[in-house]
């Protein structure tokens, strides 16, 4: 069972890390609209018809603001203070009626993902600023918004396959990002 709370905690702090807003927003709706059983009783709060549609509106705002190639990034530089604390409160919320033990490692790893989960997404906002066609930003924002669906929703039911996808997700978005700026690099060489 604790296991399976850190899987929980950790998928959601991930979740977070990519977008705090989209998360809240989907885990109140779900919980509103019971697509899923029950939050547990930390998080009961997001189910609040008032905290979705705070958390629904700063997302419109963040879908927005990210739109615009150099506002993204800036962003993101921003937000990279939010969304690990707000990963962790998460961690830790969903853990919070375990043992003690148990509740400290979903804070610390669910920080952790979280913190790791916004580094790369930030590395690959700035990328794709360096892209001199606004689409990309887009398809960005509707790809962020897919993988928080599927990680708020599938983790209660499955929460290893969504602990899963997060820490896949991660790690190939790394790598992209990591061949992209080698790319932006070869290219700027050519040019000097």
């Amino acid at each position: 069972m604790s296991a399976t709370l850190l899987a929980q905690a950790m998928a959601l702090a991930s979740a977070a890390g990519v977008s705090t807003y989209a998360t809240v927003a989907l885990l109140g709706f779900a919980a509103r609209q019971q697509w899923i059983d029950q939050l547990p009783s930390a998080l009961t709060g997001l189910s609040s018809w008032w905290v979705i549609g705070l958390a629904a509106a700063l997302y419109l705002i963040e879908f927005l603001a990210t739109l615009v190639p150099g506002v993204a990034s800036a962003w993101e530089a921003v937000h990279s203070t939010l969304r690990p604390l707000a990963g962790t409160a998460l961690a830790v919320a969903t853990a919070w009626h375990a043992d003690p033990a148990i509740i400290v490692a979903a804070g610390l790893l669910g920080g952790t993902l979280a913190l790791g989960t916004q580094a790369t997404k930030l590395g690959a906002r700035v990328a794709i600023d360096a892209s001199p066609e606004p689409v990309t930003n887009g398809v960005a924002n509707v790809a962020e918004a897919g993988f928080v669906a599927t990680i708020a929703l599938l983790v209660w039911q499955h929460p290893w396959i969504a602990l899963a996808i997060a820490l896949a997700t991660t790690v190939l978005i790394a790598l992209l990002v990591r061949a992209a700026w080698r790319t932006i690099g070869r290219l700027l060489g050519r040019r000097a």
